[in-house]
């Protein structure tokens, strides 16, 4: 029996293949009879064309449903699908190229296609096993070269299948989706659930305000990221009538702030549901459908995810283990060894603590934990009190090289304030090894293209902050 992810997805399409799967921007629909359709000629191509399985088909454009065909029809030749961002340079692109090798390059999704409906459909999916390839997702690479997690079809199914069980999605639900689809999360998180339950999805190239409160009027769901919400409710147009439309708000891919999360429950009545998940194992936890939904936690590990914390402290490094997991880095025999523990669990580097009823806390990145004067400062501890200030849009608390203590800790402060005042208050509530030694105030912050911020960036830009000091 062929465990083929796309054999799962399109089990699960409407039995009335005339149903809409993409409701565009412009009033069309494109049918689940139609996406089926091109998706099986996107296949008849590349089979015709010499693509065998396990061989990978990259693909750098903008997000299109021509872009959704040819992921599906990837996986229906039993290829291996690299999505690529479309901000990407070309020399960035080289080096995917010449680590990936791909069989084929696409750079032009509606062409492709045009291209492929000449060809033959492929009828069946080529067998896979749970264990073959599907997917290779290069993380960002903020540090030393980017790496290619490689997602077999049996990770991606049963992280799916979990999902659409735990959000509670139906036949009736219609997604409202703005995210890119390069990444996880609007690739496989978002399209996933509504692909399992035959749903339709409000489909928009990018996050537009006018754009998102009009596909709200006809949605149930929406996936974000946090910077979603803020536009959202610094919209007035965004009203406690038009979120109640909206079943579940579910919001992943970066931190949403305990102030973010309180506003828009103060203006919809809602609580955004936060996950936590990363392109090595897709989504680990998730806060209840039906349950308490609690400011600054990313709820329980899903079904089929075993979590823990290493280190034999309260907070340490989250190690996580199941079929959900992904085998390894692309290529990346030495790298993939060091990541995993000998007993199996793959070491995150997000740092985070659980509680004894299983609710999981995320403290930071390992690799942005600050040792000041031999003390372990965890950045998200200060960030909260920061936030809480007057005039705060938003804080990034980053270790730069220090003469006296190793590293001193500095806030990045989006917005306005005093900074004597605001290390003052931080003393008040800190310890004085955890408070900041120096505030800085930027109009903006750097973020990658799902919205979390690069504190790399920031380390670099402060690293002579404290020089001659």
């Amino acid at each position: 029996m062929s465990e083929n992810l796309y054999d799962l997805l399109s089990g699960r399409f409407p039995a009335d293949r005339a149903k809409p799967c993409f409701l565009l921007s412009d009033g069309s629909e494109v049918s689940y009879g139609a996406l089926e359709e091109a998706a099986a000629r996107v296949a008849g191509r590349l089979v015709a064309e010499g693509v065998q399985p396990g061989d990978r088909v990259a693909m750098q454009v903008e997000k299109s449903v021509e872009a959704v065909m040819i992921y599906l029809g990837v996986l229906k030749a039993g290829a291996v699908f690299l999505p690529l961002n479309a901000a990407y340079t070309p020399s960035e692109v080289e080096y995917f190229l010449t680590d990936a090798e791909p069989a084929v390059f696409v750079t032009d999704a509606p062409a492709w296609v045009a291209e492929a409906r000449t060809f033959e459909p492929l009828a069946l999916a080529v067998p896979r096993a749970a264990s073959d390839l599907a997917s290779i997702i290069y993380t960002s690479g903020t540090t030393g070269r980017s790496k290619g997690a490689m997602l077999s079809h049996g990770n991606l199914a049963t992280n799916a299948l979990a999902l659409h069980a735990a959000w509670g999605f139906t036949p009736d639900d219609v997604l409202l989706h703005a995210l890119p689809i390069f990444h996880v999360h609007g690739l496989f998180v978002a399209m996933h659930c509504a692909f399992l339950s035959g749903a339709p999805m409000v489909w928009l190239p990018k996050f537009a305000d006018a754009e998102v409160l009009k596909g709200l009027e006809r949605s149930t769901v929406m996936m974000g990221v946090p910077t979603f919400y803020t536009r959202l409710l610094a919209n007035p147009g965004f009203t406690r009538e038009l979120a109640s439309r909206i079943r579940v708000f579910i919001s992943g891919s970066a931190p949403l702030l305990p102030t973010t999360f309180a506003e828009f429950e103060d203006r919809t009545g809602q609580r955004i549901l936060e996950r936590y998940g990363m392109s090595e194992a897709v989504i680990i936890t998730t806060n209840p459908l039906h349950g308490e939904r609690i400011a600054g936690s990313v709820g329980y590990p899903l079904p089929g995810v075993e979590l823990r914390i290493g280190g034999g402290e309260e907070t340490g490094v989250i190690q996580i283990r199941g079929p959900s997991v992904f085998g390894g880095y692309w290529r990346m025999p030495e790298k993939t060894a060091e990541e995993f523990t000998a007993d199996g669990y793959f070491i995150t580097g997000d740092v985070g603590r659980q509680d004894p009823d299983g609710r999981v806390w995320i403290s930071g990145r390992a690799k942005d934990l600050i040792i000041s004067g031999g003390y372990n400062v965890y950045p998200k501890e200060i960030e909260l009190i920061i936030d809480e200030l007057p005039g705060v849009v938003e804080s990034a608390v980053i270790g730069v090289p220090h003469p006296d203590f190793g590293e001193g800790v500095v806030a990045v402060v989006m917005g306005q304030g005093d900074e004597v005042a605001m290390i003052a208050e931080a003393r008040l509530r800190l310890a004085a090894y955890k408070a900041p030694k120096r505030v800085v105030f930027v109009d903006d912050l750097p973020r990658n293209a799902m919205g979390k911020v690069q504190k790399n960036l920031l380390r670099e830009r402060y690293a002579g902050l404290f020089a001659g000091s």
